[in-house]
């Protein structure tokens, strides 16, 4: 059987073949959409096509002439043609809500030969998406609905955890920290708390969050220990999509941009490496942050609240801590009594503490023989609480 010979109207070259595709392209657009316009290097509309000079009544104006010419900002509320102009990125599908209605509409740069943006073209793909794109819509009102109840779960899984009421004592020592730390709720400076371990700084940290303006943000905690050192500018910052092999596409967001608007803990900040020292200082200080393989600086309102067991001033004197990092943290200092400093809650620790236990073994709650209670408040306790 002989080959069909191919049709002599095709074009051979490529140049020949792009020119009758974009014409193509174009021919289909301007049939099949609700609309077209044009606009130049500098923004101003120069053409319209005939189903688009339906929407110019609609839109205020009553001639074409009054419409072609103007920068399209002032005469197409809320377009968005002036960021493809800069970013030179075409908007494939987009919402756009103005005086003639909700429409979907795609923007596409126009390029000269140099592949400079000398143009883009808007297109009205529908109008009156609430009738014609109903069941796409309501699946998307679907999936935002989902997101949103996902990210409250997310959010309440991120709030603080304990109050000032977990903060189980009546001694001197304990009622005159909780006097500091309900005062420091209060602020928006940064809180140190110095502490043996066990003391239940952690405890704290949560309680001052709930006290303060803040409540309702995320509260999120970083261990300083926990964190290998190459991975704790990524933990802290977050990564940009793509930043490096085998990152996710999409990137992820560090503790920082998590923390936004809320509170961020801090714990074990003697363990913080020097490099990362220098970046969380400048975080603090510009209320700025820069994931990792980005060069775009992400703004970031968090209130810091940090904790330590060692003796930071010891580690500036002996150059393993950055000193300018420890002004900016050390704020509002409060200490946390050890155990031993605060034996007189000891019979209410271990009553609080028997009450959790039979709670989570869901058995009922013992009690202590005296005599067993007075060996335990006679312990010098060097692990504090957590050792109790």
């Amino acid at each position: 059987m002989p080959a069909t010979p191919m049709d002599p109207r095709l074009p051979r070259d490529a140049q020949s073949v792009l020119e009758l595709a974009a014409r193509s392209m174009f021919d289909l657009f301007a049939n099949a959409s609700e609309g077209m316009l044009l606009v130049d290097r500098n923004g101003r509309v120069v053409w319209i096509n005939d189903q688009y000079r339906r929407f110019l009544p609609a839109l205020g104006y009553e001639r074409e002439e009054d419409f072609v010419g103007k920068p399209v900002s002032s005469v197409v509320q809320n377009t968005q043609m002036h960021q493809v102009l800069e970013t030179g990125k075409p908007i494939l599908i987009d919402l756009l809500t103005n005086r003639a209605g909700t429409f979907v509409v795609s923007r596409i740069p126009l390029r000269d030969d140099a592949g400079e943006v000398i143009g883009v073209l808007g297109i009205v793909l529908f109008d009156h998406p609430e009738t014609t794109l109903q069941p796409f819509i309501a699946k998307f009102a679907r999936l935002e609905q989902d997101l949103s109840e996902a990210r409250r779960e997310l959010a309440s899984r991120r709030r603080a955890k304990y109050t000032f009421a977990s903060f189980v004592g009546t001694s001197p020592a304990a009622q005159e920290v909780k006097r500091q730390a309900r005062r420091a709720a209060q602020s928006n400076s940064p809180v140190l708390l110095l502490g043996e371990t066990g003391t239940g700084k952690e405890l704290l940290a949560h309680a001052i969050h709930a006290a303060s303006p803040r409540a309702g943000r995320a509260f999120v905690g970083v261990n300083m220990a926990a964190v290998p050192e190459t991975l704790m500018e990524a933990e802290f910052f977050g990564v940009a999509p793509g930043a490096f092999t085998g990152a996710d596409r999409k990137g992820r967001d560090g503790k920082f941009k998590l923390a936004d608007g809320g509170t961020l803990f801090l714990d074990e900040l003697g363990d913080m490496p020097m490099a990362v020292q220098v970046k969380l200082l400048r975080a603090l200080q510009d209320g700025e942050i820069e994931p990792l393989g980005s060069n775009q600086l992400i703004r970031c309102d968090v209130r810091v609240v940090a904790a330590t067991s060692r003796d930071l001033a010891q580690l500036v004197r002996e150059g393993k801590f950055r000193e300018d990092l420890y002004y900016r943290l050390n704020v509002l200092p409060i200490r946390v009594p050890p155990l031993r400093e605060r034996q007189g809650d000891i019979p209410l620790l271990i009553e609080a503490l028997c009450e959790d236990i039979a709670a989570r073994g869901g058995s009922a709650q013992h009690e202590l023989d005296p005599g067993a209670q007075a060996l335990l408040t006679a312990q010098a306790w060097r692990g504090n609480i957590r050792e109790l």
